[in-house]
Formats: structure tokens, C-alpha cells, sequence
């Protein structure tokens, strides 16, 4: 209908060393939009300190395209930061996230807005079907990961979900109205609730540069996911506290007895030792659980900024 006002989708992409990868992706999702006439897009691009042209490139699209927004931070903060900085500075009705490395296909967008328009969801999410082109180490963990979070976490992850995915305002406040400091989106989109519709896309290729995560930063963000969403195990460590206890009264009673009947003083220090370490190694796991816990409750006392923006694009800096 004419005069009708355009849906207003805003695009929120995190960036660490993509200079090769944003104006591909720029093209692509142009393309992309040709295809939805009834929606106006908003980019929305989030330097995460990164240390290649990856600002200087956001600065040259942006002064190009009225379309284009980038926040800039002090240095690197992390994508969990990215991506709240992101949502907080989008305007419009509808929020998508993506990759600046086209793992994302942007073709699915049509496809997710329908999902939300037409058939009512809340949100439309995309999940890989297939871990092609991945280490098979990391594979293995990411499917052991998933099925232990879904164990001991009441949070639902589904298995190869991705950060990409369409919502709406309402979900987006929602997330934004959670304020932690220790943030595991794929968590959080799932605990805010919404309906969601799920996509599955083969894995593909990236675009152009090298991906960020090592294995060790991806074990390190699992940590991150199951303590935010679980404390079972503190439990586990509390089970095994009380199992050791029991199988160490147990023993002494069997060594006494044995002593008082055969007269025998049970020798061999090398079992012993072997018992001092292996209890040792669970006290120090246990320990090493808790520790994680304060930690992250240290950092949320501390009360310190998800993220420091050092630049806007002069758009947000107007409106700042």
C-alpha cells in the first residue's frame, strides 16, 4: 500500500580483522536486500579492536553508504561485547546477527523475516547441519559440549546453533534488559524465552581471512556457558567431597579390622601414594569449580563496562 512505512531491519555484524571480508559481506547482503522491497536495512558494524584496516574500511562505507553504521572499540573486548554493543545501538523493529564472514548465509534473511511476518515467531534462528571443514578434535568436544550443557543446564542450547538469527524488538529488550557482565549469548537468547523457529543451513566455507578461534579460547567460552547456566557443578564437586569421605572411613574400618583379626599392619606405601595423588587431583578439580564461580563473581562485583567505544560512525556520534 502506498505510503505503508518499511520494516526496519538493523544488521548487527561483529568485526575482529575482517578488512577483507566487510565489503564482500556488504555485497552480498545488498543483494540480498533487492529482494526484500518492503524492508529498509540498518548495518550496524562493531570494531572489536581489531588490528588490521577493518575500521578504515567501516569509516570508507559508511561515508558511502547512509545505510552503514560502526562503533569502534578502545581495544579487543571480545564478540560477546561486540554483540551487545551491537543491540544496544540498533533502531530497528527487527534485529539480525551475523558474521562478517559469510559462514552466515545472508540468502536465509528473506526466509527468517517470512518466518517472523507470516508465521508469528518471535525469533528465527539457523543451526548447522554438518561441521564440514572444521578439525575433527573440535568438532568432537563442540558435540560433547553441547550434550553436557543440556544435561546439567535447565538453558536448552541446540546443538550447532549459531549466533545467526533474526528477532524481534521485544526479544532484543529483553536480552538488552539482562545486565551480567559474564555473557553467553547462545544461552541468553535461549533463557529470555520467545518462540523460535529453527533453519538448518550446510556449513560453508569462510569468505576471505583466517577464523579467531583457537581451541583452547573455544574451551575457555564453554567454561563460560556452563557456569553461566548451571551450578550442578557445584554439586558434583560436593558429591564427590562426601564420596571420598565415605570410601576413606571405609577403609580405615577395613584396616583396623584386618589389623585386630590377622595382625596384619596392610603395607605398601606405593598405594598410598598413588591414593594421596588421585585425591589430591580431585580436591584441586573440585577446588578449580569453586574457583571459577568466585571468579565470575568477582568480575560482576567489580561492576566495570562490557565494552569501551572509542569511535562512532558520525551518525551515532551526532546523536550521542
Amino acid at each position: 500500500m502506498s505510503g505503508t512505512k518499511n520494516a526496519k531491519i538493523s544488521i548487527v555484524v561483529p568485526c575482529y580483522n575482517e578488512e577483507e571480508s566487510i565489503p564482500l559481506f556488504l555485497s552480498r547482503i545488498t543483494t540480498v536486500a533487492a529482494d526484500m522491497p518492503s524492508v529498509d536495512l540498518e548495518l550496524i558494524f562493531v570494531d572489536d579492536g581489531s588490528t588490521d584496516r577493518s575500521l578504515e574500511v567501516m569509516r570508507s562505507l559508511a561515508k558511502d553508504n547512509p545505510q552503514v553504521r560502526y562503533i569502534s572499540f578502545s581495544r579487543n573486548f571480545g564478540k560477546e561485547a561486540a554483540l551487545l554493543a551491537g543491540l544496544e545501538a540498533s533502531t530497528g523493529d527487527f534485529v539480525a546477527v551475523m558474521d562478517a564472514d559469510l559462514q552466515h548465509p545472508p540468502e536465509l534473511l528473506p526466509q527468517m523475516y517470512m518466518g517472523i511476518v507470516d508465521e508469528g515467531f518471535d525469533c528465527v534462528a539457523t543451526r548447522r547441519v554438518n561441521r564440514k571443514g572444521e578439525p575433527p578434535i573440535r568438532s568432537f568436544f563442540s558435540k560433547r559440549f553441547y550434550r553436557l550443557t543440556n544435561r546439567i543446564s535447565q538453558t536448552e542450547i541446540v546443538d550447532g546453533a549459531t549466533d545467526y538469527r533474526l528477532m524481534t524488538r521485544q526479544m532484543v529488550d529483553a536480552i538488552l534488559s539482562l545486565k551480567e557482565y559474564n555473557r553467553f549469548s547462545k544461552g541468553l537468547f535461549s533463557w529470555v524465552g520467545f518462540s523460535t523457529k529453527w533453519i538448518e543451513f550446510q556449513n560453508a566455507p569462510r569468505i576471505a581471512g583466517s577464523t579467531k578461534w583457537n581451541f583452547w579460547q573455544l574451551f575457555l567460552y564453554s567454561l563460560d556457558g556452563i557456569v553461566a547456566f548451571s551450578v550442578r557443578p557445584l554439586a558434583i564437586s560436593s558429591f564427590f567431597g562426601m564420596l571420598f569421605c565415605l570410601i576413606a572411613i571405609l577403609g580405615a574400618v577395613f584396616i583396623v579390622v584386618r589389623w585386630l583379626v590377622l595382625g596384619d599392619p596392610v603395607q605398601g606405601w606405593a598405594s598410598t601414594v598413588c591414593i594421596i595423588l588421585f585425591v589430591g587431583g580431585i580436591q584441586l578439580f573440585c577446588a578449580g569449580i569453586l574457583g571459577q564461580y568466585v571468579a565470575k563473581s568477582y568480575l560482576e562485583a567489580k561492576g566495570r563496562p562490557v565494552y569501551i567505544v572509542k569511535e562512532k560512525s558520525a551518525e551515532d556520534s551526532q546523536n550521542a
